[in-house]
């Protein structure tokens, strides 16, 4: 059985995870590592929009950021988390 302290944090990647936002982003981050002004446009919202979401996502260590001179780069930093949005997505896409 899970103690209090792990199934809190399970609730707390769930709660993450269920932004449609943030999901976008860390499928969109699965194909590589992006610039915000790049997964900013792929994902279809500004920038500083991208930042919040982006700072939430390396809270959770779902992200990493690697920087090179003032650009920031991020990068999916548990690829357990893509792994579990293809079971996600393959239970939602299931035939009833």
């Amino acid at each position: 059985m899970l103690s209090e302290q792990h199934v809190q944090s399970v609730a707390d990647t769930f709660r993450v995870l269920g932004d449609p936002t943030r999901v976008r982003m860390l499928d969109t981050l699965g194909d590589g590592e992006l610039c915000v002004h790049d997964l900013a446009a792929r994902v279809g919202i500004s920038e500083s929009a991208a930042s919040h979401q982006l700072r939430l996502l390396r809270a959770m260590r779902l992200v990493r950021a690697r920087r090179e001179g003032r650009q920031a780069f991020y990068a999916v930093d548990d690829h357990h988390i893509l792994e579990l949005l293809r079971q996600a997505r393959t239970h939602v896409l299931e035939d009833r």
